[in-house]
């Protein structure tokens, strides 16, 4: 689901890909091994009524304060009916009242500005941070670091 989502063909059937813009592998199954083994993370999964992964969310615990927000992505033929913004909300509730974070970042792609946008109505704000994109690329890719604080409850923005 995650490789259909971001990459290829079948990304496209959705508007938040990555298709257009890499053409490899956006996941190995040890990545997600690594995720599951690892207590100060966790991969939030929602299925269908037939128990088929229809989206998943990443979330690590970076330190006391600051959880991070990866790896989301919802089957492309499910995208634009809210389901990426319980997925959110669900990543920043266990940050929260799991981890015990205060603070949750993502780290987006520049050139989606579409996605940031997307966030950014979801409370995330740019920091000003910029991080390398984390494979080498000619030319380089670069990566937006937005962030949210997590006080109080939280709730699913509409819009």
């Amino acid at each position: 689901m995650i490789e259909r989502a971001y990459r290829g063909d079948t990304a496209r059937m959705g508007w938040t890909h990555e298709a257009d813009l890499l053409s490899d592998t956006r996941t190995e199954r040890a990545e997600l091994e690594a995720i599951v083994a690892d207590p100060s993370q966790i991969l939030l999964m929602a299925q269908d009524a037939d128990d088929t992964p229809i989206g998943c969310v990443n979330v690590a615990k970076r330190d006391a304060s600051l959880a991070y927000l990866g790896m989301l992505c919802i089957e492309p033929l499910r995208q634009a009916h809210g389901l990426g913004r319980e997925m959110i909300a669900a990543a920043e509730r266990y940050a929260r009242d799991t981890f015990g974070c205060t603070t949750i970042e993502m780290t987006v792609l520049e050139q989606r500005s579409e996605l940031i946008a997307y966030y950014q109505r979801r409370g995330y704000a740019q920091t000003g941070e910029r991080r390398d994109f984390p494979v080498p690329l000619d030319p380089p890719y670069f990566m937006t670091v937005l962030a949210k604080p997590l006080s109080g409850p939280l709730e699913s923005n509409h819009a």
